[in-house]
Order: structure tokens, then sequence, then C-alpha cells
């Protein structure tokens, strides 16, 4: 009788896991919160019980998440491409809001063909519907391709950010919906009709009458064209205010957009891509390093001011965009200088951010009413080559 009995043991053991499983709701979300997210949905799916802890556990999520790619992989794909395919499924965040970043050549597939090989050339419309399909459908994507890249690797905060300024590289940072925050994606373009720009659209994108607007990263494309020049300070100038950041730089070219229908932008046209953050909870610096930071001591010295403003690191993510005149050319062969200078100062805020056609920034601190110096002048130009924009964006605290 042995045998029975420890059978029917186990039979009760089960309908007893089973009535919890379907009864009690602290017990399952225990469970299910260990899940990635897109195993969380497919739980989602098994009672109505199940799916109402599975919103519960999803909301709770508001920390950002990143992929990054490093290493580059066979032709036929970007490293972005199969690194997004690969991390996806361990994400514990459902992605709103996705900024990617790419570098620019092997994004586009100019990579040399060698003759006997014939690998078949990369298209970046292609690169940018494949990594868009990877994305959750209402999810906004904005995509930038540049011809460097600075990138956290993954698994923690605190790993050292590296500054690739050859290679393929690129990385995705995954915001879900943070209480408090807005994230707007938007994309100026210029027109060859009017010459001047149309301020309405400025309130549309909520850049306008948004008392809680507190930071905006900006990118320029196609800044060689005639106009673009004075076309980006159309766009910057309105949003020099001493309650807003602005950072950003010139990009090769942007390759998703997906919050509206231009996915593609014309091939003649200049314009401005960007996000805008807005909530009280957020706090922001920035700061600008000029020509003549061109050493360790003046780079950490640049990093020592960003520290003056006392942005709380949890929950915090830094912003790098340089020149691509800077980096190991401009620090005289000493590799990863700026993104060593910042973790040093910071050691748990993952850095991200790009080698440019030029930056838009200025020294800045907004928290309550602290400023470290005020930019509305107009002598003070947003406009920069040769300099790196580095930048602190606090989301709040989370739990």
């Amino acid at each position: 009788g042995r045998g029975e009995w420890r059978g029917g043991s186990v039979m009760e053991a089960a309908a007893k896991a089973g009535f919890v499983l379907s009864n009690l709701a602290e017990v399952v979300e225990r469970v299910l919160a260990f899940l990635p997210t897109k195993a969380l949905l497919r739980a989602a799916c098994v009672c109505r019980l199940w799916r109402e802890c599975a919103r519960r556990i999803l909301r709770a999520r508001q920390r950002v998440a990143w992929v990054s790619a490093l290493e580059p992989g066979p032709a036929e794909s970007h490293a972005l491409v199969r690194a997004l395919a690969r991390e996806l499924e361990k994400v514990h965040v459902l992605p709103q809001t996705v900024l990617y970043i790419a570098d620019a050549e092997t994004f586009s597939g100019h990579e040399e063909c060698h003759e006997q090989k014939k690998a078949r050339k990369r298209n970046s419309k292609e690169t940018a519907i494949a990594l868009e399909k990877l994305l959750p459908k209402r999810c906004h994507v904005l995509g930038l391709v540049t011809p460097g890249i600075v990138v956290t690797p993954m698994g923690s905060s605190s790993n050292q950010p590296q500054e690739i300024e050859e290679g393929e590289a690129g990385f995705a940072l995954l915001f879900p919906k943070i209480d408090g925050v807005k994230i707007h994606t938007f994309h100026f373009s210029k027109d060859s009709k009017h010459r001047i720009f149309d301020e309405s659209k400025f309130a549309e994108a909520g850049l306008k009458n948004n008392p809680d607007l507190r930071v905006v990263l900006l990118f320029g494309y196609n800044s060689w064209k005639s106009g673009a020049t004075r076309f980006l300070h159309q766009i910057v100038n309105p949003l020099n205010e001493k309650s807003i950041i602005l950072a950003g730089g010139q990009v090769e070219s942007f390759t998703s957009l997906t919050s509206e229908n231009s996915n593609a932008q014309p091939g003649d046209a200049c314009g401005v891509v960007g996000l805008a953050f807005s909530g009280p909870q957020i706090q922001s610096a920035t700061v600008l390093l000029d020509q003549d930071v061109a050493d360790e001591r003046t780079a950490e010295a640049a990093m020592q001011r960003l520290k003056a403003a006392n942005i709380p690191e949890h929950n915090t993510i830094g912003f790098m965009f340089a020149c691509v005149g800077r980096g190991y050319r401009h620090y005289k062969t000493k590799r990863n200088m700026e993104a060593d200078a910042f973790r040093k100062f910071f050691p748990n805020v993952p850095l991200f951010g790009f080698f440019g056609h030029g930056e838009i920034g200025c020294d800045r601190i907004v928290t309550g009413n602290f400023v470290l110096r005020e930019c509305n002048d107009i002598k003070d130009d947003l406009l920069h080559g040769y300099t790196t924009v580095m930048t602190l964006i606090h989301l709040g605290s989370t739990k």
C-alpha cells in the first residue's frame, strides 16, 4: 500500500499547488515576478488572475534596460539585430520608447567586399526594419547611425563604458512606461517652400507650453546641406531656456522613427529628430568639454563639474556626444579617455552615445532651481565642433 499512498500524496500536493496557483494572487505574483517580459506576457494568457498579476508586475518594472552589441558578426546581419533578437527574451521591461544607435559603416554595409567572397551588401532600410520587427508593435522607436559608438556592455550599470571609434557596434536603450515621466519622439525636417520654421509644430511635439519639459536630446541629420545650420538654430534657439537641458549632435542619418509615418527621410532634406523627456521628478545636468580639454586632468575636471550637480546616481543614464575629431587622436593615442573619466566619477551610471559631426550643448544643471551656468545668452552658442557633451538624466527614484 506504500506506493499507492505515495502516489496519492503527490496527487494531493499537485491539487493543492493547482489551487494555490489559480487562487492566491500574492503567491502567483511572486512566482511570475521571476519571468522576463516575453515569458510573462505568455503566462498572462493562462487565466484572468495570472493576467492581472502579470499587469501589476509589468507596471512595477520601471528601470531602463539596454542591449549592447560590441562583437562584429557574420556579414548578413548587423551585430545589434542579433543581440536584440537574443536578449529581448531575457529583458525584464516592456519597452515603450526605444533609442537605438549603430555605427554607420557596417549598419549600411559599406564594408569592403573581397571579390572572391562577394558578401551581399547590407542596406540600412532592411537592417532598420529587422530591428523594428523585434520590438513591440506599439513601441516608439528612434534609430540613428553615427560614425562611432559609446556603449556600456550589458549586465551591470557599473560595467566600463567603451568608446568604439571604428568597427561594428551599437546599442538599444529600452525605456518602459515610467510613472511621472513622459518621453516623446519628434521630427522636424526642412521644407524647401517655407523659409521660416512653423513654431506651432513645437507645441504638437510637446516642446512648447509644457512646464514639465526637462530634457531634449536633439540629433541633426544631413547637416552638410545648405541651410541645415540655420534650420538647426531655428529649432534650438526657442528651446534655449534655463529650465531645459539640451544635448545631442549631428548624426550620419536617422534610420527609424516609427511614431510617425515617415520611416525614411527624404534624401535631399535635412532636419532634426529627437527625444523629449518631461516630468517634474526628472533631474539633469550637462557639461561641455571644449577643445582645451586634451588630457586626463582637464577631462576629469569637467567630470568634477558634472558631479557638482549632485544628481542621484540611481536610475540615471549618462550620454556622451563627441566629435569624430576627438577620441584617441585628440588625446594623443590614449583610448577611452573620456569614458574612463566619466566612470571614475559616476561608478554606477551606464554611459551611451556616439562620435558624430558636431555637438549640441553647454554647461547647465536642472535640479530644482540650481543652474550651474545659463546658456540663454545670445553669445552662448549651443552648436559646437571638436567638443564633447556629457549629460546625465535622472528619471526619478524607483522602488
